[in-house]
């Protein structure tokens, strides 16, 4: 009986997904819930599992192609390829006696199992199955192509032989001798990430405004109760709980900031649902802390050690990336002095963190060294007055500067 596997349901604001990768291939024994292959949407990348166990008969979709929610991709031949108990399967026990790297020439006494990315590959290089050296026996996966591209390339550039890229990965040579440029097609999330970027541009009245704040305080509560908060936490404590938590205040003065705009109306949120912008493989993608107004320090600082650990795994979830009142994005862990960030439609501002540096500065008439940090705050003008951004990073500087005014709420 053949089953059909089918693309993961999407939300309702992603249309559609790209296949990245099969981790199988036409001809694979699987088991229910098993990894057949992975999905990237706009926002996050998903997995597909085997629905039954059986053999998989049929590949619709290969690398690179378009789906929509729920479209079948791929189909399974349900018990299929069952093996009686007690006995091996023939594949698996012929293993110790084939040598790694067999190939498939001729005499081979194996069939080589080809699934969609090795056979869209042979062919944009014009290769045949057995000019690759295989590193499993009986089968021939993608980077055996590629490291077999990889060491023909090797020797093009001694002059024994040219290889010819995909047009998915092209590189020529107009620049001159031994200068070369690459094109690589941009992901999805790339793409999006440009849509958005351009669209935030177009559609937004954009201003920023710039602060300073002096970090000392924040640092010495910090150093002073590193040790004790991570041992009752199991969590570190970093600088983003304290400006999530000034934020947060700060919002709550403001509510303008929190708002945005939709069609003619002004829409005001009750809640603070604070997007932390994390940098991941993919891409720069913004987790959202929901109902961060609720949450302790340790609850931010934990959240926010999550996403970042499913950041770099692909693993966040498309709800975890919805939404979003408000959004701070850090640039100071890379080294940014200083910074305008773009907003992150709808929503009308975001607070841009930066560097620590140590600077001179007036301290109660006489000059100091403090640790400086300059603040960003960028907003839409449409929206949000002059007056009500440069108070609201005001209030976000006078907490960070007197920690206590968050206990205190004030």
């Amino acid at each position: 009986m053949l089953i059909d596997v089918k693309a993961p349901e999407l939300a309702e604001s992603v249309s559609e997904a790209t296949i990245v990768n099969w981790a199988k291939s036409v001809g694979d024994r699987v088991t229910e819930g098993e990894h057949l292959a992975d999905l990237e949407t706009d926002k996050v990348t998903l997995e597909v599992s085997a629905p039954v166990d059986g053999v998989l008969k049929d590949i619709g979709k290969v690398e690179n192609d378009t789906v929509n929610s729920g479209e079948v991709i791929a189909m399974i031949e349900q018990g299929a390829g069952d093996t009686p108990a007690g006995e091996a399967p023939a594949e698996d026990a012929g293993k110790a006696s084939k040598p790694k790297h067999s190939g498939w020439g001729e005499g081979s006494s194996a069939s080589p199992k080809l699934g969609p990315a090795v056979r869209k590959l042979l062919s944009e290089h014009q290769l045949q199955a057995s000019d690759v050296p295989a590193s499993e026996p009986g089968r021939l996966t993608p980077a055996d192509v590629r490291d077999h591209l990889a060491s023909k390339s090797g020797d093009a550039s001694s002059g024994e032989s040219e290889v010819t890229l995909p047009a998915s990965e092209r590189t020529f040579a107009e620049a001159g001798p031994g200068r070369q440029n690459r094109a690589v097609p941009m992901t999805r999330l790339r793409k999006r990430i440009a849509q958005r970027l351009l669209a935030a541009q177009h559609e937004n009245a954009i201003l920023t405004t710039f602060n300073e704040v002096d970090m000392k305080a924040v640092m010495d509560l910090r150093a002073r109760y590193r040790e004790s908060f991570e041992k009752a936490h199991s969590v570190k404590l970093g600088f983003m709980s304290f400006f999530v938590r000034a934020c947060v205040q700060a919002l709550k003065q403001f509510p303008e900031i929190n708002a945005s705009i939709s069609g003619e109306d002004v829409v005001y949120h009750d809640y603070f649902d604070v997007g932390i912008a994390v940098s991941s493989p993919r891409g720069l993608v913004v987790p959202v802390l929901r109902d961060a107004q609720t949450l302790s320090f340790h609850g931010i600082e934990a959240e926010i050690a999550e996403f970042a650990r499913k950041a770099k795994v692909n693993a966040l979830s498309l709800e975890e990336m919805t939404g979003g009142t408000f959004t701070i994005t850090n640039g100071g862990i890379f080294g940014s002095l200083l910074s305008t960030p773009i907003l992150n439609p709808p929503q009308s501002a975001i607070l841009g963190m930066h560097k620590i540096q140590e600077r001179p500065v007036v301290v109660g008439g006489e000059i100091a060294v403090r640790p400086i940090m300059y603040l960003a705050l960028s907003y839409d003008h449409r929206l949000i007055d002059g007056r009500e951004a440069v108070r609201f990073l005001v209030t976000v500087k006078e907490q960070i500067e007197d920690p206590s005014r968050m206990l205190l709420d004030v």
